[in-house]
C-alpha cells in the first residue's frame, strides 16, 4: 500500500488556516479539522459551541488522553481518507506533531503565521461562533493556546508561511511549499 502523505497545517487563530485549508480542498485533498474533534466533543457534553467552552474542552481532553489525545483521535479518520494526501488542521503541540511523524513516515508542517492586530481584525469579521468578540478574550484565547504548546509548534515548523497580506499571496506560497514538498516525496 501507498504510504499517506501528511500535511499537518498550524497557526495561531485567525493566521490564515481556514484560507490555507480552502486551497487544499479545492486541489481535492481531504481535511481532518481537530477542531471538529474539539466541537464534537462539546456537542456531546452537551455545551454551547463558545470561545469559553471549546477553549475548555480542548484542554479537558488534553488533560484526559494526553497531550496527543486529540491527534490520536485523528488518526483513524486520516488512515481511512479515500486519498494518498491528507491535511490536517490545528495542531498545538509538539505531541501531536510527533504523534503524526510516528504514525505516518511523509509528514509535513505547515505553519501560518500573522501579527496579532492583523489576526484579531481577521476574527472579528469572520465572526464564528468560538471567535472572540473584544481584545480581552482574544488574548486570553491567544493564551490558552500557547499554554498547550503552539509556540513551541511554531518555532520547530518544516514550513512557514507570513500571511499578512492579500490571499493571493498566502495561496501562492503554500502552493510552493506543496510543489517542493510532494516532488521530494
Amino acid at each position: 500500500m501507498h504510504e499517506k502523505i501528511v500535511i499537518g497545517i498550524a497557526g495561531m487563530p485567525g493566521s490564515g488556516k481556514a484560507t490555507a485549508e480552502k486551497v487544499f480542498r479545492m486541489k481535492g485533498y481531504p481535511i481532518i479539522a481537530m477542531g471538529d474533534e474539539v466541537r464534537e466533543e462539546a456537542r456531546r457534553r452537551n455545551l454551547a459551541p463558545t470561545p469559553r467552552n471549546l477553549g475548555s474542552v480542548m484542554l479537558q481532553i488534553r488533560a484526559e488522553e494526553g497531550s496527543a489525545g486529540l491527534a490520536k483521535r485523528c488518526i483513524p479518520k486520516i488512515k481511512a481518507a479515500n486519498s494518498d494526501v491528507v491535511v490536517v488542521d490545528g495542531i498545538r503541540s509538539l505531541q501531536e506533531v510527533d504523534e503524526f511523524k510516528k504514525e505516518f513516515k511523509n509528514f509535513t508542517l505547515i505553519v501560518i503565521h500573522a501579527s496579532p492586530k492583523t489576526r484579531f481584525k481577521r476574527l472579528l469579521s469572520r465572526r464564528r461562533s468560538d471567535d472572540p468578540k473584544d481584545w480581552e478574550t482574544f488574548v486570553a484565547r491567544d493564551e490558552r493556546e500557547l499554554s498547550v504548546g503552539l509556540g513551541e509548534v511554531v518555532a520547530t515548523a518544516d514550513n512557514m508561511v507570513i500571511n499578512e497580506g492579500k490571499k493571493s499571496h498566502l495561496i501562492g506560497e503554500l502552493d510552493k511549499i506543496l510543489r517542493r514538498f510532494l516532488k521530494n516525496e
